[in-house]
């Protein structure tokens, strides 16, 4: 074991500390996951991992932290597993030992519990990607619960990623867990006639940490990296879990498409950077490159609607400038999409790619069929897409009147400036 420093006891037990909670990071989805499929219940199996996270931050200050700690946490929660199933009185009927002595039981259970830890990880990561996802769950519980569970955020980080107040976090967290008891919500995957759904479910709580990240519905900044990095590590995740279906892989390449251009997104001073107007050599090729490779498996497999804006943001990533970008390709991805999957966002994207394609005449056109759709009534890009056409067709004041409406609807602080400096001076439309 790497020894404390104990001549300076107080800087000692804070790097002890920043290790546990780095090793937590790492290992707490691998650990919950072992001990849910044992004791049948997500809320337990956290509190047992817990239990084991309490101890290694009272005892590693002391000891030092282990050369190897994930095991460490493992095997000290396997014994509060097993202490707690002998308290049980279902213990010798889970166990199915009943009339044999406690020496017996404690063997089978130690041996079970180990099984449980320590084998088919992969399998009980994905029952617990699952089980979070789970519809009973509402959307935002589903996205707290996720990232407790599997991204092994606290509460705080989690109230501090949503702008909620961490007792509102507390609350979201703690209701689900009730709910799936509840519901009586079996640890274990998904019958084959539900796969389709479920896995739906958790692709779209993924992607829905990762749009929080990369342009935030609320608070004062546009971007916050480190939910993209978080949707990003659970997708990479699931890729290895999954390898075979098609939409995971496409909803990872879309993820590190749009991740290369979060270098580019906001300026020095933290202000947004529309697409068109973004400095193409900040994008990160490393992540262009491991999209395009996403891309193509997804493509090989079949592909769906995540693969098919994937291939979307793949023009974009090809084009060395806004000019040079396939808007023909887009426009026409953007109408497969619609078709697929119908929604007015689909089609207002739709009418940006046809205007960019066809001219600002055409994209109006198409934008103006979509002001009587009631999805669309609150939502600011409608009015800001708007009021950059009407900019590109010379009609100023109207698109004035459109960015100024679109600045009363957004949340969010860095996009409402945005949107009334372009009132002040039309541009271009953000993406």
């Amino acid at each position: 074991m790497a020894a404390a420093d104990p001549t300076h006891p107080e800087d000692s037990f804070r790097a002890t500390h920043r290790a546990v909670e780095a090793v937590w990071r790492i290992e707490s989805a691998r650990l919950i996951a072992g001990l849910a499929r044992l004791v049948r219940d997500v809320g337990l199996a956290e509190e047992l991992a817990q239990d084991a996270f309490v101890i290694a931050l009272e005892q590693w200050p002391r000891t030092g932290i282990p050369d190897d700690p994930g095991p460490w946490l493992m095997a000290t929660a396997k014994h509060r597993a097993i202490d707690l199933l002998r308290r049980q009185e279902r213990y010798a009927t889970k166990l199915g030992l009943l009339g044999r002595d406690a020496e017996v039981r404690q063997e089978h259970a130690e041996a079970e519990l180990d099984a449980a830890l320590d084998d088919h990880i992969g399998d009980d990561l994905l029952r617990l990607m699952f089980t979070a996802a789970h519809p009973v769950l509402s959307t935002e519980a589903k996205t707290a619960l996720t990232l407790r569970l599997l991204g092994g955020l606290t509460t705080g980080e989690i109230a501090r990623a949503f702008l909620i107040p961490e007792p509102t976090a507390a609350q979201r967290i703690v209701r689900a867990k009730r709910a799936l008891a509840d519901a009586g919500v079996q640890f274990e995957m998904p019958t084959p006639d539900e796969t389709a759904d479920r896995l739906s479910s958790v692709l779209g709580v993924i992607y829905l940490i990762f749009n929080e990240g990369y342009s935030a519905s609320d608070g004062e900044d546009w971007v916050r990296p480190e939910l993209c990095q978080e949707a990003l590590r659970l997708g990479r995740i699931l890729v290895t879990l999954l390898p075979n279906e098609a939409e995971v892989h496409g909803l990872v390449a879309l993820m590190e498409l749009h991740a290369s251009r979060l270098p580019a997104r906001t300026d020095a001073s933290r202000q947004p950077v529309l697409l068109l107007d973004q400095d193409r050599r900040l994008w990160d090729r490393l992540l262009i490159r491991r999209g395009l490779d996403a891309l193509d498996h997804a493509e090989s497999l079949g592909g769906g609607p995540y693969t098919l804006q994937a291939a979307i943001a793949a023009c974009h990533a090809r084009g060395h400038s806004a000019e040079e970008t396939d808007w023909p390709r887009i426009a026409a991805l953007y109408e497969v999409l619609a078709y697929i999957q119908p929604s007015p966002v689909i089609l207002l994207n739709r009418a940006v790619a046809v205007g960019m394609a066809d001219g600002p005449e055409r994209g109006l056109a198409l934008v103006d069929e979509l002001t009587g759709e009631r999805a669309l009534k609150s939502y600011p890009q409608l009015p800001a897409v708007r009021g950059d056409l009407l900019a590109r067709m010379g009609r100023h004041d109207e698109a004035r009147a459109e960015f100024t409406r679109a600045a009363e609807l957004t949340h969010n602080k860095a996009e409402r400036t945005l949107f009334l400096t372009r009132a002040n001076t039309p541009g271009r439309q953000p993406e």
